[in-house]
């Protein structure tokens, strides 16, 4: 198995803060998105690196285990150690992220398109909490009415972009020769959960599990979501802010003209309505989008630009 160096595919220092990967993750993402590299095999597949890569760093627990990883492995290069011969049953967890024992078919390769090293080292799908679970787990007796009890769910968390939570989007579960079409309702949010209901594998009693999409929106080069809202950024020159003018704003939908007016301060918004995000299960209504307002002042004046703003100083100081 190949070791990954996320630092490198991130293009970040190891001692990089979040807000450094977070700002290379944006641009790399931008980049290398599907929507801007159609059939592009070579770009989809960095985009998946990336969004793996993005998927340790982010996470304060995954970034840790992942650097006591790396000092090993280094110091095991370091001593003449063959990166064929590494042994990776010393980092092999069958843990999932909440504690809970990971179910041996693991789903992450489905949704998330993880490798080998992510799924080996940092665990298969994480198992619910069910009470039966948990008592099972901790006395080692199986409670009464056992029968009767639900079946453990699972949960997996699925990645997806602003674009896709705001028209809604699928994703192909894979299981036991069953191909299952998900739906992700346009409108998700990062901790949304969808059920697919009976996909899981059966328990003793063969009650089937219930498996659960846990949303995670994929931050975006143009667009913040608060709520159900976007916050979104536009320069204009310093003479369109004292003049006032028109300025083109990119939309989820498509570019629309926005009127500014005259004496528009640096960082005001502007709210356009119901161009925001969709309200999940309220077809038809739309958050708003707030348009925040940045002002580049020249760098170089022409001579007669200078003398033109000299003259206006000192009208202001009359």
């Amino acid at each position: 198995m190949e070791y990954k160096d996320y630092y490198k595919i991130l293009g970040v220092e190891r001692k990089a803060s979040q807000d450094d990967i977070k700002k290379s993750f944006r641009k790399l993402a931008m980049k290398y998105h599907p929507d801007q590299n159609r059939d592009n095999k070579q770009a989809e597949e960095k985009f998946k690196e990336i969004n793996e890569a993005y998927e340790v760093l982010s996470d304060p627990k995954k970034r840790e285990r992942y650097d006591q990883l790396g000092s090993s492995y280094a110091q095991w290069q370091q001593g003449g150690g063959n990166p064929g011969n590494f042994n990776w049953n010393e980092w092999y967890t069958g843990q999932g992220a909440q504690g809970a024992q990971a179910n041996p078919q693991d789903f992450s390769d489905v949704f998330g398109g993880f490798s080998d090293f992510f799924r080996v080292i940092f665990g298969g799908m994480p198992m619910g909490g069910s009470y039966q679970t948990r008592q099972t787990r901790q006395t080692g007796r199986t409670p009464m009415n056992q029968a009767n009890r639900p079946a453990a769910n699972y949960e997996q968390k699925v990645q997806i972009t602003v674009e896709e939570a705001y028209h809604g989007t699928q994703r192909i579960l894979q299981i036991d020769n069953r191909r299952i079409e998900v739906k992700i309702p346009a409108g998700s949010r990062k901790g949304t959960k969808v059920r697919v209901a009976g996909a899981g594998p059966e328990d003793a009693y063969r009650q089937k599990a219930d498996i659960y999409l846990v949303i995670d929106i994929l931050p975006h080069p143009r667009f913040v979501i608060s709520g159900s809202d976007l916050i979104t950024d536009v320069k204009i020159d310093l003479f369109t802010a004292v003049l006032g003018g028109t300025v083109t704003v990119h939309t989820l939908t498509g570019d629309v003209s926005l009127t500014i007016p005259s004496g528009t301060q640096p960082d005001q918004k502007f709210r356009l309505s119901g161009r925001g995000m969709p309200i999940l299960k309220s077809s038809g209504s739309y958050g708003n989008l707030y348009v925040k307002v940045k002002v580049e002042l020249p760098k170089k004046l022409t001579d007669e630009q200078r003398k033109l703003f000299e003259t206006l100083k000192k009208t202001q100081q009359q």
